[in-house]
């Protein structure tokens, strides 16, 4: 009786391991690549270029209010 509970457990794992979903596949390459590369490129530039304006710009209202520096 022992060694059927034992099976049966054992079983189940197995089967359960054995119909879990592979890993996905890696995206494929497309003609598009190149473009979505240079705009991600884009976006963070961008993003960069809109972080040293604000930097400035509160730089600007700081020194017009005259208080120090940060």
């Amino acid at each position: 009786m022992h060694l059927t509970k034992i099976l049966t457990m054992s079983l189940s794992v197995l089967f359960i391991a054995g119909c879990a979903a592979p890993d996905p596949p890696p995206p494929q390459k497309t003609v598009f690549d190149p473009l979505t590369q240079q705009m991600d490129r884009a976006r963070d530039v961008q993003k960069t270029v809109d972080a040293h304006a604000e930097a400035a710009r509160k730089s600007v209202d700081t020194q017009e209010r005259g208080d120090t520096p940060p």
